[in-house]
């Protein structure tokens, strides 16, 4: 999952930003999530929770907490994140220097929704970000389908379920043994957690107290038997990331 955090005190400015990277996202066929926030204050209040994010784009011009000095807060916890200021004026270069980054972005460009697929596709290569697909034949249709938009996989009814993150959540079945997926999965962050679910790693917010939540606030129960090894493969999961 790409989580992208659009940080400005204008909301419909804010919202213009989230339109314009969740359609590149589309195209692309990537998950994700935008969170949008109408303060500096807002964002920092996060602490280090910040560190989910991959990119955010930050408005330097707003009151009581600018985006500079916001952007020198999200350094304290992450070098990593990729900051993108939004501005009306092109003159913080050396502030935005001083934080690295990635670029400024004008407000009142009339290209401004190409600039931004310009500077996501920057992003996206240095992160050497690729989706990695795989053809599945189901009763409904025959389809490919990025292996990180595959929430779950539940075995019911002597036929498989595949939950699918697309613009809503959708549900495809097929005639397969979880035995066989867990197999072809395993290497892609899949992880079988019970009996009857195979569970994309990418889409576990945290395990506890024999569950599994996902990042959409399903639970998904984890039997006591193979709680202590879904727990530390989740753990090695997230220490990887």
């Amino acid at each position: 999952m790409f989580r992208i955090a659009v940080c400005d005190d204008e909301e419909c400015f804010c919202e213009t930003v989230k339109k314009y990277v969740g359609n590149f996202l589309i195209k692309k066929e990537i998950p994700f999530e935008i969170d949008t926030f109408g303060s500096g204050k807002d964002l920092i209040k996060l602490g280090r929770d910040i560190v989910k994010y991959s990119i955010v784009f930050l408005d330097v011009n707003m009151e009581e907490i600018d985006g500079i000095t916001t952007a020198q807060k999200i350094r304290d916890y992450s070098s990593d994140i990729y900051i993108v200021f939004v501005t009306a004026y092109i003159d913080y270069s050396l502030e935005g220097y001083k934080v690295n980054a990635e670029r400024y972005l004008l407000k009142n460009n009339i290209n401004l929704e190409d600039s931004i697929y310009e500077c996501m596709d920057s992003v996206f290569e240095k992160l050497n970000h690729y989706v990695l697909k795989r053809k599945f034949i189901f009763n409904e249709c025959e389809k490919n389908i990025p292996l990180e938009r595959i929430v779950y996989i539940e075995s019911k009814l002597h036929k498989l379920e595949f939950h699918v993150l697309e613009v809503h959540m959708k549900t495809y079945s097929m005639y397969e043994t979880l035995n066989a997926l867990e197999k072809e999965l395993l290497e892609f962050g899949f992880l079988r957690i019970h009996q009857s679910y195979l569970v994309n790693l990418e889409h576990v917010k945290k395990v506890t107290a024999y569950h599994a939540t996902l990042n959409n606030g399903q639970i998904l129960p984890i039997p006591k038997t193979r709680y202590r090894d879904v727990k530390n493969a989740f753990i090695a999961y997230i220490g990887e990331l």
